[in-house]
């Protein structure tokens, strides 16, 4: 972004005469301005790919690293060579990208009540990100105006600049808000952090849309009155149009702000698409015959390629075989297992989630969870009759996936009635699963893998613990030592992954390399908190982080990895604890929040 000002900085005088070339003399200022403005939106998009693309490389090095450490493995049971820190890069990790804004607190919560919060606070890094879009805008809508001319001329430039630059933002606007988004896996990058780039995008786009609307209205009651410039709104379709989007615009960031989606979500959401469709609708009527009105363009295609790959995906994974079906069994602690019996065989891998639409709960509306478990198993009906079509013989075999959800509000609540107002606590559904979606982060090249996990964040963990002990077994990863934290209120909350963790536990080779460390912060009687085994171990109270990382680093194989999720809380103690131990060791952390 620096550079692209001192650019405009030197080649100024000459890139002038180039545009008014272009727009046909420098006798008429618009049509010079036209053309500034056209490309200026244009290197707004640029500086953005340009640094999409330096996340790329970054990425693509650490991915290199990666699987050259997990390949150096094979023939090093030690990996010694892993363990020491790299000091340059163990001081970017501390002080930029896992270092909070200020302190210690980024995932937590600013709670004010069960179904209210604040949001949290971004991290250096991102917020190093927001910083830099928010001052390139800034630039780009104040850069070549000429503050010197008379008022008119500067609120006209200022009105078209700012106009055209709100429409092009809506490009990675819409971009990021996707669940299909191809930069997740291209740059590995999270959807929560397209997200919180989604929302600070937004609010530019509104501050500049506002911005446009201002330096119109202005200048018009200086001049004629606020009598005839409220006139206009009424005669013009092109004044109406654009004062309708704006409004529009408005109201996006009025009821967007995280207490408001929290609280109701699924109005939001609804409410949401909605003010997007209306705002679109009528600045394509303002653009209409204008150059800006390419840039909505590529909006609207964009956002209509996002939802038809939703429709095509949901088709595809429900649709041509035996209906999806839900089993949802109530657990203790407020919690429930859904089962899901797919229509056609999945391919799972540990960090993945899905998006699950039952209507009879929650009509059209999709909820995230995490995939706990997945399994292959028989096609056949329970008599395992002979195949009676082409289709049984070559679709043998069809998957089951298991999520574990807690109760909160709105969806989950009403599926949770359901399940315990029936025989057994035990309901069947009709239901659509989309995905899957995620899986960026593998842990395979780590020597020594610590995972931490508070209450239902123990569903994104059980498939890597699960991926990493078979992986020992068959000697395709690189970890020796993996050790499990799981930190619950209740010992009933153990039934929530018994079948799960019954089958690890079975596992060839994992008393060799899994340990498994449970605390149970409220427990009825201390005397019920009895260790089964030496490598399952059960303790009352909170864990102290800082002695489980620093009894991990005492044996450390390998660089070590570190994922966890939980509650904000916890992932802030747990981040604290590995920034401190940076320099002294090879240490990465990993975070699974699922902010929205």
């Amino acid at each position: 972004m620096a550079s692209l000002l001192i650019t405009l900085s030197l080649v100024g005088p000459s890139f002038a005469t180039n545009l008014e070339q272009r727009a046909g003399g420098g006798h008429d200022e618009n049509p010079f301005y036209t053309a500034l403005n056209d490309d200026l939106a244009r290197y707004s998009l640029l500086a953005l790919a340009c640094f999409a693309v330096l996340i790329y490389i970054w990425k693509m090095w650490f991915r290199l690293a990666s699987h050259m450490r997990r390949l150096a493995s094979f023939s090093n049971e030690h990996q010694r060579y892993f363990v020491p820190a790299h000091q340059a890069l163990a001081k970017i990790k501390n002080h930029i990208v896992y270092a909070p804004l200020f302190r210690n607190r980024h995932n937590q919560e600013f709670q004010l009540s069960r179904a209210v919060n604040m949001g949290t606070l971004p991290s250096r890094f991102h917020t190093f990100i927001i910083v830099g879009i928010i001052a390139m805008n800034v630039a780009l809508c104040c850069v070549t105006v000429p503050y010197k001319s008379e008022p008119d001329s500067v609120a006209g430039v200022i009105l078209s600049r700012t106009g055209i630059m709100a429409t092009v933002n809506l490009i990675p606007l819409v971009l990021m808000a996707g669940r299909n988004n191809p930069l997740i896996t291209l740059l590995q990058v999270p959807y929560d952090t397209f997200n919180l780039i989604h929302r600070w995008l937004g609010r530019i786009v509104v501050c500049q849309a506002l911005a446009h609307t201002f330096a119109w209205v202005i200048p018009k009651a200086q001049e004629y009155g606020w009598s005839n410039a409220a006139s206009s709104f009424a005669s013009s379709q092109f004044i109406q149009s654009g004062l309708i989007a704006t409004c529009a615009f408005t109201a996006l960031l009025v009821h967007s702000p995280s207490a408001v989606r929290h609280a109701f979500y699924e109005t939001f959401l609804h409410l949401h698409i909605a003010l997007v469709v209306v705002s679109f609708a009528f600045l394509w009527v303002h653009l209409n015959g204008r150059n800006a009105q390419n840039f909505l363009l590529a909006s609207i295609v964009l956002w209509a390629l996002e939802r038809f790959a939703r429709l095509v995906i949901i088709m595809y994974r429900n649709i041509g075989g035996r209906a999806t079906t839900a089993i949802v069994e109530a657990l203790p602690g407020d919690a429930m297992r859904i089962t899901l019996k797919l229509s056609r065989p999945w391919t799972f891998e540990p960090g993945q989630h899905m998006y699950l639409y039952i209507p009879a709960i929650g009509w059209w509306m999709s909820h995230p969870f995490s995939v706990g478990w997945s399994d292959a198993e028989d096609a056949m009906d329970e008599e395992k009759s002979l195949p009676m079509s082409h289709r049984d013989l070559y679709v043998p075999q069809k998957t089951t996936v298991s999520l574990l959800v807690r109760r909160r509000t709105g969806f989950t609540d009403k599926l949770f009635q359901r399940a315990v107002s029936a025989v057994d606590c035990r309901i069947s559904l009709t239901a659509f699963a989309e995905g899957p979606y995620g899986s960026i982060h593998s842990m395979d090249s780590y020597g020594s893998v610590l995972l931490f996990a508070g209450g239902v964040g123990i569903t994104h963990l059980v498939p890597f613990t699960r991926h990493l002990v078979q992986g020992y077994a068959d000697g395709t990863v690189a970890a020796r030592r993996v050790t499990l934290v799981w930190i619950i209120q209740s010992p009933e909350h153990l039934e929530w992954i018994r079948p799960w963790m019954t089958s690890i536990l079975a596992m060839n080779r994992r008393r060799e390399v899994l340990r498994i460390m449970l605390f149970i912060t409220r427990p009825r009687n201390t005397k019920e908190i009895q260790s089964p085994s030496s490598t399952v171990q059960m303790f009352p109270g909170r864990p102290n982080i800082d002695t489980l990382v620093g009894m991990e680093v005492e044996n450390q194989v390998g660089a070590m990895g570190v994922l966890v999720c939980g509650n904000g809380g916890l992932s802030d103690d747990v981040r604290r604890v590995c920034r401190r131990r940076q320099d002294k060791t090879q240490i990465d952390f990993i975070e699974e929040s699922f902010t929205w």
